[in-house]
Order: C-alpha cells, then sequence, then structure tokens
C-alpha cells in the first residue's frame, strides 16, 4: 500500500511505498479523520501522529466521509455530494465508492501531519514550498497573516515573479498578484456616503409627498362636505317651497 503524506506547516507532500503488513495494522478498521501514531511505521515516524484523510482502492474508487463500511457500495449523489461532480442542473446519479474504514484493499492511503516528531523526514518536513495562490479577499489575507485594521493589506498580497521575456532578460522583474476584492477604499468610502445621501434624499422627498398628499386631501375631503351641506340645505329649503305652495293651493272645504 502507499501512503501520501502532507504536511500543512511547510506544503510539502510525499508518496511512501510501505510492503510491510505489520506496519499497516495501525490504519486498519480506522475511519476518515481518525488520528493514528506512526510509531509503528519505523525509527523516523516516532512521535508522529497521522490523520486519515482519504485514500482509494486499487479500482481507483474514493472512499467517503459518512459511509460506514469497508467495501464498496453505489450510492444515489447529487449536487452538494463529494466524489461527484453534477454535469447538469438538479441531475442525481447512482456512483460506486468506498466507505470512510480503512482495510487492506486500498492502494492509496492519504495522510496528513497533525503532529511532528523528533526527527526530520527528507523531502517532508525538512523543505519549505511557498504557496503559489494566496487568498484574494481582503478580509482572508488579514486573517492569513493575523494583520489589524490599520495594517495596509496590499501589502500583503502573494506575487508571483514572472519569467523574463526572450531578449530582455536586463528588464525590470514582472510579478502577477490577484486584484483584491471588498478592499475598503476612500472612494468606496465615498460610494458608501453618496448611497446614504442618496437614500436619506429620497426619503425627505417621500415624506414631504405624504404631507401635501395628505393635505390635499384633506382640503378635498373639507369641500366635498361644504357642498354635501350646501346641497342638502338647498334640497331642504326647495321642499319646504313645495310644501308650502302645496298647500296654499289646496281647497277649502
Amino acid at each position: 500500500m502507499k501512503l501520501n503524506v502532507s504536511f500543512p506547516a511547510t506544503g510539502c507532500q510525499k508518496l511512501f511505498e510501505v510492503v510491510d503488513e505489520h506496519k499497516l495494522r495501525i490504519f486498519y478498521e480506522k475511519r476518515m479523520g481518525a488520528e493514528v501514531e506512526a510509531d509503528q511505521l519505523g525509527d523516523e515516524w516516532k512521535g508522529y501522529v497521522l490523520r486519515v484523510a482519504g485514500g482509494n482502492d486499487k479500482q481507483g474508487f474514493p472512499m467517503k466521509q459518512g459511509v460506514l463500511t469497508n467495501s464498496r457500495v453505489r450510492l444515489l449523489m447529487s449536487k452538494g455530494h463529494s466524489c461527484y461532480r453534477p454535469r447538469r442542473d438538479g441531475e442525481r446519479k447512482r456512483k460506486s465508492v468506498r466507505g470512510c474504514i480503512v482495510d487492506a484493499n486500498l492502494s492509496v492511503l492519504a495522510l496528513v501531519i497533525v503532529r511532528k516528531g523528533e526527527q526530520e523526514i527528507p523531502g517532508l518536513t525538512d523543505g519549505n514550498v511557498p504557496r503559489r495562490l494566496g487568498p484574494k479577499r481582503a478580509s482572508k489575507i488579514r486573517k492569513l497573516f493575523n494583520l489589524s485594521k490599520e495594517d495596509d493589506v496590499r501589502r500583503y498580497v502573494v506575487k508571483r515573479l514572472l519569467p523574463a521575456k526572450e531578449g530582455k532578460e536586463n528588464a525590470k522583474p514582472r510579478y502577477k498578484a490577484p486584484k483584491i476584492q471588498r478592499l475598503v477604499t476612500p472612494v468606496v468610502l465615498q460610494r458608501r456616503r453618496h448611497r446614504l445621501a442618496l437614500k436619506k434624499k429620497r426619503l425627505a422627498k417621500r415624506k414631504s409627498s405624504e404631507a401635501e398628499y395628505a393635505k390635499l386631501l384633506a382640503q378635498r375631503k373639507k369641500e366635498s362636505k361644504v357642498r354635501r351641506q350646501e346641497e342638502l340645505k338647498r334640497k331642504r329649503s326647495a321642499s319646504m317651497r313645495d310644501s308650502k305652495s302645496s298647500s296654499q293651493s289646496a281647497p277649502q272645504k
């Protein structure tokens, strides 16, 4: 079985081929995420603690977290599941995966060094691989370098030196760096103030329009009430005149 061991502190990883079955027994029946002391692998591994990160069997099927078996199963998977990438929206597919329990049928076992031991392992703990791609978001750059809000994030961007073009070896070195996202600049603050001023202006305009409308509505109601009262008064006086004229024109007995 091959052991693909990675060390996040240095960014290195190395593949070890272990033939002795007795050395591999410390990983058997362990689940993904379990931490194992690696003293049995050899003297150079004394004091090391490894975490089981995954693996593949001899046919290339990957281990899936949460499947509590050491054999291969077929699961109906959709978007969001590990070991599956949908090609269409809403697509589901039945795929073969291995369970999260380690056994002897694996060809490669992925391990991560959780605790470093006493000795250095050549090619794994003694070197240092620089990070090729750093974070792009301003808050994540602050988190990576433990910066405060007063520090300038632009000085801590992970850059990459580009090779010189042919015939321009003596030219100024060129670097490639990501554009920082969510960076708070004076222009951003000015836009924020402008949006807030527009919002306040719209609010004041709406309130004045509502006040004018309420004033106009009250005036219309008052005019309508006066008109209705005058109409009732006119009808009442007309009916009184009609009743008087009818009483005067009636014949006396």
